[in-house]
């Protein structure tokens, strides 16, 4: 599925230059010029944000910490792509939450290739699982991972191991639009023929089984799913 990327930086040689390269390697481009526009644009949930430091309206740091904030937004994948070098910026930067802190000038190369290897992390199965606690709660439903166990208004409910597996996929990507191709990396074993309808299947037995809560997994019409809170 094609990524889309956020670029907010004030100087338009550098969004033109940087959304060339994305477009060029087959990535979506949006992008904004000040730091409200880079909120609104956010509310699109791109795969990534490419995001200057020193920008009008809202500097960078005030934009991530927004972000950061709201349910609908905090995971997006945040990159600081900035001129500001001093040691103290960048330990603001990664502990506001952004995943990488870059500092301008930058060759277009190794700015490709930290984008890459930031998907490929995020997208391992190992990665998404990795600080998802044992028990999730969201109002009334509790997902138990070691037991593999569901319950509903203290009752349990019977999902199957596929079935578990993929709502705990969305569930731990909450907010964010799932492909199925993702889905079926993230839950069923590699080399294992799936076809879209199965997963289709598994996902309208997901809602049933959960009830009220069903409408918490939505169809994102062509391209997957996603657990919206």
């Amino acid at each position: 599925m094609q990524k889309t990327i956020l670029i907010a930086d004030d100087e338009q040689d550098i969004l033109d230059l940087i959304e060339y390269n994305l477009v060029k390697n087959g990535y979506r481009v949006l992008s904004a010029r000040d730091g409200r526009q880079a909120l609104q644009h956010a509310q699109l949930l791109p795969d990534l944000i490419l995001l200057d430091i020193m920008m009008p309206e809202l500097d960078g740091f005030e934009v991530c910490r927004e972000l950061k904030r709201s349910e609908q937004t905090k995971g997006i994948p945040i990159v600081f792509l900035t001129a500001r070098e001093s040691e103290f910026d960048e330990v603001v930067g990664l502990e506001l939450g952004a995943e990488d802190y870059i500092v301008k000038p930058v060759q277009m190369g190794v700015l490709l290739a930290r984008v890459r290897s930031l998907f490929r992390r995020r997208e391992s199965p190992e990665t998404a699982i990795k600080h998802v606690p044992d028990l999730i709660r969201i109002e009334k439903l509790e997902i138990n991972l070691p037991n593999y166990s569901v319950t509903i208004d203290r009752s349990q409910v019977f999902f199957t191991r596929k079935e578990f597996g993929t709502l705990v996929y969305l569930v731990t990507h909450r907010g964010r639009v799932i492909s199925r191709e993702n889905l079926l990396n993230g839950v069923w074993e590699r080399g294992v023929q799936v076809v879209d309808r199965t997963i289709d299947v598994h996902i309208s037995k997901i809602r049933e089984k959960l009830g009220r809560y069903g409408d918490y997994v939505e169809t994102v019409k062509g391209i997957g799913y996603r657990f919206r809170l």
